[in-house]
């Protein structure tokens, strides 16, 4: 039992997800402080209000439904993952593409390239 936990631990995924959820957790006040302060300033100078909370709110007896918080939480959502994806993802994308090297295409030996015109003459006929 305590051979196949070992295993199970010392698997790379195990760790490099750990590392994921610890960046993960020290990352989010950077983007919290991205959508609070930055973006949803700039969506109520747009629009007015940062916030849905009231849209399509309506009462059964005393209860509120208020289905705007919902839309709150998904264009939080929308915004949190487009910032990750604009901050992050596509600069590290742009990173790996740069120090991608393309293999350097060398010409076949001569012996190859004698081999290869007689396979195709051989092949016409």
């Amino acid at each position: 039992m305590l051979k196949g936990f070992k295993d199970f631990i010392n698997r790379g995924n195990v760790v490099e997800l750990a590392v994921a959820v610890v960046i993960g957790a020290a990352f989010s006040p950077v983007i919290s402080s991205l959508t609070e302060k930055v973006i949803m300033p700039l969506i109520s100078a747009l629009f007015g209000q940062p916030k849905f909370d009231h849209i399509g709110e309506f009462h059964i007896g005393q209860t509120a439904i208020q289905p705007g918080f919902f839309l709150t939480a998904v264009a939080n959502f929308i915004i949190v993952a487009a910032a990750i994806y604009f901050a992050v993802v596509m600069p590290m994308n742009a990173l790996k593409a740069r120090k991608k090297v393309e293999p350097e295409t060398t010409p076949p030996a001569q012996d190859i390239q004698l081999l290869t015109e007689i396979r195709d003459l051989l092949a016409h006929k």
